[in-house]
């Protein structure tokens, strides 16, 4: 998620329309989409931009990054849980065995996003997942596209909605079978797993996935292979 969902809460001192880090009432700086909702800023302060790693855990991700578009990330937060309990914790093996009963049971279910084309693309992701084993898994193949250099945005103009790597790992993944899995969607994956680093500069959580050594005068680089 790298879209502006929110500017409120800002002190008399922001502009209504920064875009830049905004100093919160607990005196962190934050980008504006974590600065309002209670539910965003814990998912930024204490999930977004941290490695995940293992099958399961990434393939959740790609599931909800495409049944988040053209949503905002927030509506798929707060239907997490619903999603997780349907979709059995996201365990590719149950989902790559759902039928029509199971897909008539999505379709009912008011919790998550019912969009019949998405829930037939993770019953499919699901079976391109199970695939990707024989190849080493989904972890690693994910992982393999982690950039040379992250960006070092100061505003949200600054941070990009697509990169080369993202483009390569939505070809490469469609190849192997996945769909809603574009090159913004992926970037917007890689930006939540931390692949890249795309807090604000001044954001308090800038370096703190440990994936990125960042200094002020110099490109960052991996700190992790």
């Amino acid at each position: 998620m790298n879209q502006v969902e929110s500017t409120a809460d800002q002190s008399p001192a922001d502009a209504t329309g920064a875009t830049g880090a905004i100093r919160c009432t607990d005196g962190l700086l934050r980008p504006p989409w974590a600065v309002n909702d209670p539910l965003l800023r814990d998912y930024y302060d204490n999930e977004w931009g941290m490695p995940v790693h293992g099958e399961r855990a990434l393939f959740e991700r790609i599931s909800l990054e495409a049944f988040q578009a053209g949503l905002s990330w927030a509506t798929i937060l707060r239907k997490r849980p619903a999603f997780r309990a349907a979709f059995q914790e996201f365990d590719p093996d149950a989902i790559a065995a759902y039928s029509d009963p199971d897909i008539q049971r999505l379709m009912a279910d008011a919790g998550i996003v019912r969009n019949r084309a998405k829930i037939l693309a993770t019953i499919a992701n699901a079976k391109a997942t199970q695939a990707l084993r024989s190849e080493g898994g989904l972890e690693r193949f994910i992982w393999s596209f982690q950039p040379a250099a992250t960006p070092e945005p100061r505003t949200i103009e600054e941070i990009p909605t697509t990169s080369p790597e993202s483009h390569a790992l939505s070809k490469a993944l469609r190849k192997k079978g996945f769909s809603f899995v574009g090159p913004t969607t992926m970037f917007a994956l890689m930006e939540a797993v931390g692949i890249v680093d795309t807090h604000l500069l001044d954001s308090h959580r800038r370096g703190t996935s440990g994936v990125w050594s960042t200094s002020r005068g110099d490109r960052s680089r991996p700190a992790v292979p």
